[in-house]
Formats: C-alpha cells, sequence, structure tokens
C-alpha cells in the first residue's frame, strides 16, 4: 500500500512516499481502516521536525499522520464496538496507538475512533478528531461554559479556533476573538461578537471580565490573557504550561491541555456535528502524494479551518 513516511527529522524535503508499505497487522484491541481522507494538524509538521523526539522518538521508517475517516476492514480480538464495514473517524497516530494516517490503510486503536458523523463528507470527517475536540475538551469539560458566559478565543480563525468559536456560539456564550486583518469577516461568520484584530489592537484594552480564556498562540498572549479575565475566571492553553504566579495574581485558574481524542468525545462531537451546531471549514486539500506540500502548506500559512489529504 501507499503511505507518506519519514526516514529522519527534517524539512519537507524529508518526507517520501511509500508504494510499498506493509499492511499493517491487526492485533487485539485495534482495527484496521481502509482510508478515505485525512486531516493535518501543526503537530503532524512538528512531528516530522522532531519537536518531541527526546520524549517520543519515532521508529523509521515512520508514516506521519493522526486524523482519518474510513471504513473497518477487519477488527481485532476484544473490539466489539465495532464491526467490518463500519464508517470511522478518529485518530491512528503512531502516539496513539496507530500506524500512521497518511496511508491507504491505517491500524486504529479503538478507544481512539467514533462512527462517522452522518452529514459530513470523508474530507470533512478527517478534518475533526484532533482540532475538533481540542475545543470541546477545552470548553466543555474544562470550562464548563455555559449560555451567558464570555470567552475570548485566541487564533480564531485556525483549526481548532474555527472549531471553538462555534461550540462557544452552541453554548450560549459571548464569544470574542483576535484574528488577523484577512480573518476578520470570517470569524465573524462563523459566531464570534466581538473580533479583535491581533496586529492593531491591543485585546486587553477592549475587553475584561470575562469569564473564559482558551489559547491556541501561547507566549505573550498567555501571559496577557490573565489580565482581562474575572476573579475565579479560567484559562486553557494548548501550548503553555500553567503559570502559578499569575494565577495567584489575579485569582485565576489556568490549565495546560493534552487533548485526548478519545471513543467518548468523538461520540458526542458526531452529534453536535449532525446537529448542524459545528460545521467543518476545509481551506485546502492536498492529495497523498502531496503530503509534504501540504504539511509545508499548513506550517507556512495562515489557514482558514482545515488542511486536508484526499487518500481515496
Amino acid at each position: 500500500m501507499k503511505s507518506a513516511q519519514i526516514n529522519k527529522y527534517g524539512g519537507s524535503e524529508v518526507v517520501v512516499i511509500n508504494q510499498n508499505t506493509p499492511t499493517p497487522e491487526v492485533i487485539a484491541g485495534k482495527v484496521l481502516v481502509e482510508v478515505y481522507a485525512a486531516g493535518i494538524n501543526p503537530a503532524d509538521w512538528k512531528v516530522r521536525v522532531g519537536y518531541w523526539q527526546e520524549k517520543m522518538p519515532l521508529q523509521f521508517p515512520a508514516t506521519l499522520g493522526g486524523d482519518f475517516s474510513g471504513v473497518i476492514l477487519e477488527v481485532g480480538e476484544g473490539v466489539s464496538d465495532f464491526k467490518k464495514g463500519d464508517e470511522v473517524y478518529g485518530q491512528a497516530s503512531l502516539f496513539s496507538g496507530g500506524s500512521g494516517a497518511f496511508a491507504e490503510m491505517a491500524l486504529a486503536d479503538a478507544k481512539h475512533i467514533a462512527l462517522k458523523p452522518k452529514k459530513v463528507n470523508w474530507l470533512q470527517a478527517a478534518a475533526l478528531p484532533l482540532a475538533a475536540v481540542s475545543a470541546y475538551q477545552a470548553l466543555i469539560d474544562h470550562m464548563n461554559l455555559s449560555s451567558g458566559q464570555k470567552i475570548l478565543l485566541h487564533g480564531g480563525a485556525g483549526g481548532i479556533g474555527s472549531f471553538a468559536i462555534q461550540l462557544a456560539k452552541h453554548l450560549g456564550a459571548d464569544v470574542a476573538t483576535t484574528a488577523g486583518a484577512n480573518d476578520l469577516e470570517y470569524v465573524k461568520s462563523l459566531g464570534a461578537k466581538i473580533i479583535i484584530d491581533y496586529q492593531k489592537q491591543s485585546f486587553t484594552e477592549l475587553i475584561k471580565d470575562y469569564d473564559a480564556v482558551f489559547d491556541t498562540v501561547g507566549g505573550e498572549t498567555y501571559k496577557k490573557s490573565f489580565a482581562i479575565l474575572r476573579k475565579g475566571g479560567i484559562i486553557v492553553s494548548m501550548l503553555e504550561s500553567p503559570n502559578q504566579e499569575l494565577m495567584n495574581k489575579y485569582g485565576v485558574k489556568a490549565i495546560s491541555q493534552f487533548t485526548r481524542a478519545t471513543s467518548e468525545f468523538l461520540s458526542k462531537l458526531a452529534e453536535l456535528v449532525d446537529r448542524g451546531a459545528i460545521k467543518v471549514m476545509i481551506d485546502k486539500v492536498f492529495s497523498l502524494d502531496q503530503a509534504g506540500d501540504a504539511l509545508d502548506y499548513l506550517e507556512k500559512s495562515h489557514t482558514r479551518g482545515k488542511v486536508a489529504l484526499q487518500v481515496k
């Protein structure tokens, strides 16, 4: 089968298309899936360059990719919730017990998949898992965001941000977001009420007494965000560890989120998608043969929504 692999860490030039990748062997607790589409996340190009090689070294050749949608070809021993022929979506990354999603077939742990939402196509389903579950886990699991509360979302036009704006609006929250000049109308169309051009405006001067902040940017943006929270508010960051000094100073709670794309979260997400609460925005589609270019594009562009690979 065909897959997009790396034999060493580096830039887009290290991505090779292997036409003769062995089909993964089905083992207990896992399923073999024919991949129809794969979603791309910043984590994928970070894996390629070796961001986490000290903590989580890869064995080469390594098939890239995590998010996917497809059809189950075979189920391993002990898997009772899924059967051959099921249309599923989820995670098949090497770090979640899978074999890598940038391939014509992938092994996935049954704990990291769910039945595909019925009202979206394969590409849209593949774009959901990591980014949309990140938004779901932050806003519902960590923040318990509710109607009438105020939330600031950093990076509203990106993959996670696009889902977070829609989810926050669905929950009845008042949404403020930061975005670039070219994306102001886009984030407005998703449901943002207050839109801050981060290149020209300072969010700390425009808003205050917010209940929650969801940070997908990090750095100084993260540190400045504490000042706009009310006492007892919460900030969840995808990039930064909790800053105890700022927590004490402002009397707020801070959480560093590691997203868990579990079957439970994916199933709840699928319900929201099928109810029309969340729409999937695809910025650009590449073929599996263009996986290296796709990673390059995501790394170097300010995308609106998600980037995906058409595999089948």
